[in-house]
């Protein structure tokens, strides 16, 4: 297949999260034909997010949804291609990356890995099999569902605490079932944490099984580690916030370096091992996890891919590309 016949872009962002948008923003502003891929949610898990009050400017707190459609709107108003579609393969043919989408083969000068991360499962007995039938990885997308209800909350950390917080504007009683012998949030939200009456907080306490009858979860098992007796907490949905897994598995087969947990190496210009392609965002390897820094990390990819098609178009002047009316230059 010649160039004439080929979709080529000078940027193809792979994710839609705060990370890619606000890099979209810079690419666009320059006149950087940029198209994005998502395959879920735009906004990726900040999308989801009921509150968020970290982030600076917003002193009251923002709404995840809000932000995110804030930051798409911006992005499109410089003339972003935001289209919904998997990239499922990308693959380096030197001049071009190539990438393989669930709309077709696409072809870029420069890529931005910016997948984002999932929610991880615990791997429980009964975890799959009551999947979105009363066991859940978002308050905000579904504890609306349990309105007087209990609930199971597993996790430690800062997500874990935050969430089961906001269910209590829903659920009658929540047991929050902790691995570990102290939870791991911040210091403030565990004092926030403290006020809601309605939250328990189980220490040394595993999630061993979840159970249920007639399509229902009804209780969770777990085992009490100090003395070692098995614990039932009866529930009517449980709520599983115990970190997040890289969104890397359509690298499998491509030459992307990754670390031992599947998260994207870069080195300190948020490029990988292959030239053109870059990273950014909670999916890269020593991200910190935190929109704020995806936000900035997006704009600091979006710098440092302009000065690579500007290379780029030294390495492959005009007379050798497709004219303008049939690819983007």
């Amino acid at each position: 297949m010649n160039d004439m016949s080929k979709e080529i872009h000078d940027l193809v962002m792979i994710g839609a999260g705060p990370a890619a948008l606000s890099a979209a923003i810079y690419t666009t502003r320059e006149d950087i034909d940029t198209v994005l891929y998502e395959k879920a949610v735009i906004g990726g898990l900040a999308a989801v997010t009921d509150l968020i009050d970290n982030y600076p400017g917003f002193f009251e707190g923002v709404t995840g949804l809000d932000l995110s459609e804030d930051l798409r709107k911006h992005a499109e108003r410089f003339g972003a291609d935001i289209r919904v579609g998997d990239v499922t393969s990308l693959f380096d043919e030197g001049k071009y990356k190539h990438l393989v989408t669930t709309d077709g083969d696409i072809y870029a000068k420069t890529v931005l890995i910016a997948t984002g991360t999932a929610y991880k499962m615990l791997g429980c007995s009964g975890e799959t099999d009551y999947y979105a039938r009363g066991v859940h990885y978002c308050a905000t997308c579904d504890g609306a569902f349990y309105r007087d209800k209990r609930l199971v909350v597993v996790g430690s950390g800062n997500s874990a605490v935050q969430e089961s917080m906001f269910l209590t504007r829903f659920a009658s009683h929540i047991d929050m079932l902790i691995r570990g012998d102290h939870l791991k949030a911040s210091e403030v939200l565990i004092k926030d944490l403290k006020k809601h009456d309605k939250i328990t907080v189980h220490l040394n306490t595993t999630t061993d099984e979840i159970i249920g009858e007639n399509n229902q979860v009804t209780a969770v098992i777990g085992t009490d580690k100090l003395t070692g007796k098995k614990v039932t907490y009866p529930t009517d949905g449980v709520f599983v916030f115990v970190g997040l897994t890289p969104n890397t598995s359509f690298l499998q087969g491509s030459s992307v370096e990754l670390n031992e947990y599947g998260f994207i190496e870069t080195n300190e210009k948020l490029e990988t091992n292959l030239m053109g392609v870059f990273a950014a965002g909670d999916v890269r390897a020593s991200a910190t996890m935190q929109i704020a820094s995806a936000v900035g990390e997006g704009a600091t990819a979006a710098l440092k891919i302009r000065e690579y098609l500007e290379d780029h178009k030294k390495k492959y002047p005009i007379s050798e590309r497709p004219e303008k009316s049939k690819v983007s230059v």
